[in-house]
């Protein structure tokens, strides 16, 4: 009855708009979850508890990809555990204290860093975060801040990386043609990905906030002031004192070193899987390659180097490494239950044909040939509010790449085909940015360090800023099909718009004083 109509996308709806109103991520997930069981079983108790707890929690935690996010997730937070108690993170924080001299810098210093890590966009988010937290508090950024940069240097990077777990994943759903071609041509037509970059560091270079994060700027400064001991709690909810544990004789490399481990063994790890010690290029080997597994045995091939490193330098003892296990995971508890009940929700969606009934609504439109010019700025709606409703990028791109292929019929010399394929990426990643629902987002949090909801509430504005700008390009672009002129139009409207916006916001500045 509720299968396969608008009622199959109520269950996000309803999760995400009880996130933002209450504020409270959790019981606003469980509530959308139950809506979904309800939906399914046709309001019949029984069936909705076997569905709600059986075909999804348990279902999605027993799932192999799931756990090994899970897995990761647990050894990412043993890592920074280590890497903070070893005083590695509060010898990095000395370091970029002498040479990030400004909140620009180190707003610049993220922004660089997060697009080298363009591997994985998990990867990305936790390592970044426990990085680059030392110097956000030193220059005052507010976890909010570092949360959106961690976060739009995480997907919108990973989906314009030849070489990433992102691009594995949408050549795999491209039947008859060279996926990893079209991904490549479709990089430049990928406005969300590239505008939300340009908007980075426009921003950080003007020293810009707008909105809730100016807000949440302020308030998070204002606390720091007043807490300079750090032993309160700030706007994050995170004990700040707990998260910079170190010792004296803790120095650089014992951040460095783990990093770079890391980084090695994760990109190892994954090729592994892709088959590249079996003859596959290297190239191949991403494509075909199970990040989830991967990035399992990378991160734990350098959780166990690390631990030695740390006890060869006489930095901890291997009790301390030890101990470093459950704190690791405590500190992930958070991301592991939103995470949870985002997988849950996601297969409630599923169940009611969420997918199928989106599908069905794009096929309807592609069949109008009047409207074809404007097939990429709808391509890029549809795909924004089904990644925003689900929470998944993968699964929307996955969705609607194949029925943008099957309308031009795999003609890959149709460049608006190109351009098609290219926003339903965009539009997967622009949802995916703004949903609370999303792993990534979630994944940001936790590398920031920042309350979830706060991220997304501050976050939100910046994103759809980007979304809006991306939109006008491809509408432009869909009647030009040249990206060499519909790109500089839009790189040059959002740095006008940002623009604009710092002369509002000194205009308000003004009036106040």
């Amino acid at each position: 009855m509720f299968a396969n109509t608008f009622w199959s996308l109520m269950p996000a709806i309803i999760a995400i708009a009880l996130a933002l109103i209450t504020k409270e991520v959790y019981a606003s997930l469980f509530v959308g979850i139950l809506a979904g069981g309800v939906l399914y079983s046709g309001f019949n108790f029984s069936a909705t508890m076997e569905h709600v707890f059986v075909d999804g929690m348990i279902t999605q935690l027993s799932d192999p990809w799931n756990v090994g996010i899970l897995i990761f997730l647990v050894v990412l937070g043993t890592m920074v555990m280590l890497m903070n108690n070893a005083g590695g993170s509060a010898a990095f924080g000395k370091w970029s204290g002498e040479h990030v001299k400004t909140r620009t810098g180190a707003q610049i210093a993220t922004i660089i860093l997060g697009m080298l890590i363009f591997i994985d966009d998990y990867f990305n988010c936790l390592t970044v975060g426990s990085v680059m937290r030392p110097v956000a508090d030193k220059h005052n950024i507010s976890r909010a801040k570092l949360a959106y940069l961690i976060d739009a240097t995480a997907a919108p990077v990973c989906i314009i990386a030849p070489i990433s777990s992102w691009a594995a994943a949408v050549t795999g759903f491209v039947d008859g043609a060279n996926g990893l071609t079209l991904f490549v041509r479709a990089i430049p037509y990928n406005f969300y990905a590239l505008l939300t970059i340009v908007m980075m560091f426009t921003l950080s270079l003007k020293d810009v906030d707008f909105g809730p994060m100016k807000r949440a700027s302020n308030m998070d400064t204002n606390i720091r002031k007043e807490d300079e001991d750090g032993s309160k709690q700030d706007v994050t909810g995170v004990d700040m004192k707990a998260s910079t544990i170190s010792k004296s004789e803790g120095r650089i490399i014992h951040l460095i070193v783990p990093i770079l481990v890391l980084l090695i063994s994760c990109i190892i790890g994954m090729i592994y899987t892709g088959g590249f010690f079996e003859g596959e290029s290297f190239v191949d080997a991403f494509s075909n390659s199970d990040a989830s597994v991967g990035l399992v045995y990378g991160s734990v091939s350098a959780l166990i180097i690390t631990v030695i490193f740390m006890i060869a330098t006489k930095v901890l003892s291997f009790r301390q490494c030890m101990d470093a296990l459950p704190k690791g995971f405590n500190s992930m508890v958070p991301a592991i239950l939103i995470l949870t009940f985002a997988w849950t929700l996601k297969a409630m969606t599923d169940s009611l044909g969420a997918a199928d009934y989106v599908a069905g609504l794009v096929e309807n439109i592609a069949d109008n040939r009047a409207l074809m010019g404007l097939l990429p700025a709808i391509v890029f709606i549809v795909g924004t509010f089904l990644a925003f409703a689900t929470g998944t990028s993968w699964g929307t791109f996955g969705i609607l790449i194949p029925i943008v292929v099957n309308v031009f019929g795999g003609d890959m010399s149709n460049e608006l085909m190109i351009i098609a394929i290219s926003a339903c990426m965009a539009g997967a990643v622009c949802g995916d940015h703004c949903s609370p629902i999303s792993d990534t987002t979630i994944m940001a949090s936790a590398g920031a360090q920042c309350n979830h909801i706060q991220h997304v509430s501050t976050q939100l504005p910046y994103a759809m800023t980007a979304a809006g700008l991306s939109l006008v390009t491809y509408i432009i672009s869909g009647f030009i099909k040249h990206w060499y002129i519909s790109l500089p139009i839009g790189i040059a409207l959002t740095i006008c718009t940002i623009f604009v916006i710092k002369n509002l916001e000194d205009r308000k500045v003004i009036k106040i004083n």
